[in-house]
């Protein structure tokens, strides 16, 4: 399995991984023709060193949200098992950007944590 991202939405994400810096930011991640377009931050969220929470509630009914992504303050960018439990309740793609926020520090994962590949769209 592989997804596709525009790079534009990926630099993006990177700002906001550093604006947040050094708290985690989330959102989730809309679709459009098989391609990762656009990111809807999570309103009222709680955004810390180590965790994220917010109420799905808010998020509006769309289908083309496709999956989540976060940021992980630290170098690693290996799922935490709250992640993994995150990523079998939403299902999707989960894309987990890690400290220093760069191409090489963003990975993709399915709901069961199982790493995916990433296509960057120009």
């Amino acid at each position: 399995m592989k997804i596709k991202i525009r790079r534009a939405l990926l630099q993006y994400l990177f700002q906001l991984a550093r604006d947040f810096y050094p708290n985690e930011f989330g959102g989730f991640l809309r679709e459009k023709d098989g391609i990762f377009e656009e990111v809807l931050i999570i309103p009222k969220g709680y955004f810390g060193k180590e965790s994220i929470y917010f109420d799905t509630w808010l998020l509006p009914h769309d289908k083309n949200i496709k999956g989540t992504v976060h940021s992980h303050p630290s170098p690693s960018s290996r799922p935490s098992q709250a992640d993994k439990k995150f990523f079998s309740k939403f299902g999707g793609v989960h894309v987990i950007i890690s400290y220093p926020f760069k191409e090489w520090s963003v990975k993709a994962y399915n709901s069961e944590g199982v790493e995916i590949e990433i296509e960057i769209i120009d």
